[in-house]
């Protein structure tokens, strides 16, 4: 988010939603690295069920994505002229997170299935799978390099015409609204990054932070369009390695002596 679009949000309401959402996400990364203890990365889903999975996996966006967010929050108390109580601003503000970690749960469906795929595959067909891996990460890299993902990247960047469009909206629902269709966009930008995530295994939690990091350099960075084509350009060199060292490829690799 540029420095300009910061600036136009009322004093005191950017800092506060900043601090929530980081602290949030704070809180939430604690969660995830204690339900990581013990769980080395590797192939499959952890070993959950469909539920317990999107449990973590809420977890795992809200430690991660939070952050990103947080200047998409600020801006939108700004449209929406929210100038009232604490209590209604943090009421509009969390109905928007809401809506927006609901995005990232829907995407978790998808990420299930391609995580109990990626288990399957390393387990029936341990010399395939790791050139099925650098294919994916070669096409997660492809992806930061195309149309799609630049236009999902500039809203995600400079959302005040969208936030002004549905700051309009009336109903108990509206906050909830806004933060899907954001969410939505947010999910075209970096599903990509998640595929990436599911090759490495879903608790690497040394990728979850280099991931995050990278999520939120290309969102609010002034360089993030540039930074987004060479994090691209990057996973497509660390592809060309993954089917001569499959261990670079976590999630979909099972090691010697690893319980299938």
């Amino acid at each position: 988010m540029s420095a300009p679009l910061a600036r136009r949000v009322p004093r005191g309401v950017a800092p506060a939603s900043w601090f929530l959402l980081f602290a949030a996400a704070a809180s939430a990364w604690v969660l995830t690295v204690r339900s990581a203890s013990g769980m080395a990365p590797g192939p499959g889903t952890m070993g959950q069920g469909l539920w317990g999975f999107l449990v973590l996996w809420g977890l795992m966006m809200a430690a991660m994505m939070l952050p990103s967010v947080a200047p998409v929050v600020a801006l939108y108390l700004r449209t929406v002229r929210a100038r009232s109580a604490g209590w209604v601003r943090a009421g509009r503000s969390t109905g928007l997170v809401i809506g927006y970690l609901c995005a990232w749960e829907a995407f978790g469906l998808a990420a299930f299935g391609a995580a109990w795929a990626g288990g399957e595959l390393a387990a029936g067909a341990p010399d395939a799978a790791p050139w099925v891996g650098a294919l994916l990460l070669a096409g997660a890299g492809l992806y930061q390099l195309a149309p799609l993902k630049d236009r999902c990247l500039r809203h995600c960047r400079s959302p005040l015409g969208f936030l002004m469009h549905f700051g309009g909206y009336s109903g108990p629902l509206r906050d909830l609204r806004v933060g899907l269709y954001h969410g939505a966009y947010c999910v075209g930008c970096c599903w990509g990054l998640m595929v990436v995530l599911i090759v490495v295994g879903v608790m690497n939690l040394a990728w979850m932070a280099a991931l995050a990091g990278a999520v939120f350099l290309e969102k609010t960075w002034r360089h993030g369009k540039g930074f987004s084509v060479v994090l691209g350009l990057a996973l497509i060199g660390y592809a060309c390695f993954v089917p001569w060292h499959p261990a670079l490829a976590p999630g979909l690799y099972t090691a010697p002596g690893m319980p299938m």
